[in-house]
């Protein structure tokens, strides 16, 4: 679906909460933007990297995206906690799914901490752009301010707390890896991980991080 809403004058507003709220404020109730890739689009590699369709997955960072619903309509029902830190969206979110998709849960919470959530208690975590928003306060990917850095391995850090013996954190984005690795490896990781890396697409590439816990 085209891109609806007002663009921020700025890209580091895309990692504002302010921004966001009033997106969706300004957005009809019905309206969806997938960013990056569509659940179309990846669905072979969320299979394979999924094959338990009753896998707890939590979606960091839901927007008004048609991914979960997607996940949902495949199959994937235990979408349980989908979040984003703003309450606009979840509220449109939450009234969208609750008669159809009942088991769906949709929840405001802050990637970098992840407030109430157990550790391991997931199966999956998915990131599809949210990571990238927070990069945006930053002018220089080659050189990230502390505080991208603080957000994304925090993130990161929380994630695997989260998750549980052998579970898959799946990062996607258009961040080459000579940008990205650096947040999915590294002294803040605490559990023993592997990473994978895929490229999606065949002329403006996309990535599929694959950060499994071993």
């Amino acid at each position: 679906m085209k891109l609806r809403g007002s663009l921020p004058h700025k890209n580091e507003e895309y990692g504002t909460e302010v921004y966001w709220d009033k997106r969706y404020e300004q957005e009809a109730e019905e309206a969806s933007f997938d960013w990056f890739k569509t659940y179309a689009d990846v669905a072979n590699d969320i299979r394979k990297y999924i094959p338990n369709k009753a896998a707890r997955i939590l979606m960091l960072g839901c927007g008004n995206s048609k991914f979960s619903e997607d996940m949902w309509e495949d199959g994937y029902k235990k979408l349980s906690t989908l979040m984003y830190y703003s309450p606009v969206v979840i509220g449109k979110m939450r009234n969208r799914h609750k008669d159809i998709r009942p088991e769906m849960t949709w929840e405001v919470k802050d990637v970098r901490t992840l407030d109430g959530l157990d550790a391991s208690s997931f199966d999956v975590a998915i990131d599809k752009g949210t990571m990238d928003a927070m990069m945006t306060s930053s002018t220089d990917v080659w050189d990230p301010s502390e505080q991208v850095i603080k957000d994304c391995t925090a993130e990161v850090s929380q994630v695997l707390r989260v998750l549980k013996p052998n579970a898959v954190f799946i990062y996607i984005t258009f961040g080459q890896p000579h940008f990205r690795r650096r947040y999915l490896t590294g002294a803040h990781l605490t559990r023993n991980t592997s990473l994978e890396i895929n490229q999606l697409g065949e002329s403006f590439h996309y990535y599929m991080y694959i950060l499994r816990i071993i």
